[in-house]
Parts: C-alpha cells; sequence; structure tokens
C-alpha cells in the first residue's frame, strides 16, 4: 500500500521561508510522478509542481521563482522549498504520487496518490 506523509508545514510572516517534506512508502519504483497541490479554505484545489524521476520539472505560474520541487529517489522522499511567501500561499499542501499519470503540475490534484496534507499559513 502507497502511502504519503507529508511535513514542515507552519506559520510564517510573509516574506518568509518553509520546506515542506513528503515521504513516499509501498513502492521503490522511482518511475512515480511526484507533485504538490494546495487547497486554500473556500477555494478549489491547485496543481502547484511536479517532478518527473528524471528531475524534470512543471510549476504554476503563480510560485514561478519563488517554490522549488526536488526529490531524493534514494530517500523515496519529495521536497517543496517555499521562498518569499505571500498571504495568497495560505493554504493545505498535499503531496501526491502517480506512476502513470502525465507528469505536469496540471494533472497533479488528480494523481492516483495523495497524502493527508499540511498546512501553511502566512500572515502579512
Amino acid at each position: 500500500q502507497v502511502q504519503l506523509v507529508e511535513s514542515g508545514g507552519g506559520s510564517v510572516q510573509s516574506g518568509g521561508s518553509l520546506r515542506l517534506s513528503c515521504v513516499a512508502s509501498g513502492y521503490s519504483d522511482s518511475r512515480y510522478c511526484m507533485g504538490w497541490f494546495r487547497q486554500a479554505p473556500g477555494k478549489e484545489r491547485e496543481g502547484v509542481a511536479a517532478i518527473a524521476s528524471d528531475g524534470s520539472t512543471t510549476n504554476t505560474a503563480t510560485v514561478e521563482g519563488r517554490f522549488t520541487i526536488s526529490r531524493d529517489n534514494a530517500k523515496n522522499t519529495m521536497y517543496l522549498q517555499m521562498n518569499r511567501l505571500q498571504p495568497e500561499d495560505t493554504a493545505t499542501y498535499f503531496c501526491a504520487a502517480d506512476r502513470y499519470a502525465t507528469c505536469n503540475h496540471y494533472y497533479v490534484t488528480s494523481f492516483l496518490y495523495r497524502g493527508q496534507g499540511t498546512g501553511v499559513t502566512v500572515s502579512s
């Protein structure tokens, strides 16, 4: 059974940084595409970033230049480094994985496996 566990969320002031982690278990196939999506209160889920097994990435325009997605296949772990956080980044962040999906942030919200989420709050 594939399990994804996020950590690293918290509360920061505008302009601050956080690093989210997602540890995957139940599979050792590095060919899984992994990604992050977020959901703010009262809003729809939004794909944030995705990373393929070869390290290629995509991300939504609103985080370009501020968020960096990465992965360590040896540790089955994915990261999201979030810099220059803004109040509009406030949301619950979920990691997701899928072996066969198109590896693009547009599709992360529909990936087969997802974690329970970690909360990020950015105050102005």
